[in-house]
């Protein structure tokens, strides 16, 4: 049965078994005793569709293991014996064994990062500029989840910092409301300066730092 793995879900195999293996006759006058010939599983490796990276797995059992660490590396294991040579499968192979269960996985979460003004809540007019592309993301899915994060550089007290976070997030917040995204489907925090894009020393400065984080799944 074929199985795949890519960093968007972990190895598993797909439901449709393929048996090998090569029966003979029983002997005149024998009963006849069914065998099930041993299973034999093929893992493929496959690149993340969103940001083509392929990373790597290793497949293990008793018998012995295999790495897969090339775009659509694969291997076949059977019950009783070690994983096979590894080899490329095809990028027809892929789509004909696979295509069924990558088109049933959810979607890749899209990721944004909108920045701030100095010690204010009121974005920069290049982050302002992404708000349509945020709201596009949100309009796509049926049921979105959309969770939003502010953050603060290390300037000034760290318990403010943690209430200018969240004063950052529930801005953007209601800009998201206001183009029409429910209120419930928006999830806030603020994580102040304690989630550092670019470490600095404290009372330091750092516009990449003023930020939200935007995560529409």
């Amino acid at each position: 049965m074929p199985g795949f793995w890519h960093p968007r879900i972990p190895i598993y195999a797909l439901t449709v078994a393929v048996l090998l293996g090569a029966g003979c006759g029983p002997k005149r006058g024998a009963p006849i005793v069914p065998t099930a010939p041993p299973a034999t599983t093929l893992i493929a490796l496959l690149p993340d569709p969103e940001s083509g990276v392929t990373g790597h797995a290793r497949v293990n059992n008793e018998f012995g293991s295999a790495n897969l660490a090339t775009p659509r590396a694969a291997t076949q294991v059977k019950s009783d014996g070690p994983p096979g040579a590894v080899k490329a499968v095809s990028e027809d192979e892929v789509a004909r064994l696979f295509g069924a269960a990558l088109a049933a996985l959810p979607p890749e979460p899209k990721h944004f990062t909108l920045y701030f003004k100095f010690e204010s809540d009121a974005l920069t007019d290049e982050s302002g500029r992404k708000i349509p592309e945020i709201l596009a993301a949100v309009k796509r899915l049926t049921v979105p989840e959309v969770v939003v994060v502010g953050h603060t550089d290390t300037l000034g007290d760290r318990g403010a910092n943690v209430g200018l976070g969240l004063k950052r997030a529930m801005s953007v917040k209601s800009v998201l409301v206001d183009a029409g995204i429910a209120p419930p489907l928006i999830l806030v925090a603020s994580h102040g300066e304690a989630d550092l894009l670019v470490r600095t020393r404290d009372n330091k400065a750092e516009p990449r730092n003023r930020r939200v984080e935007i995560s529409v799944r």
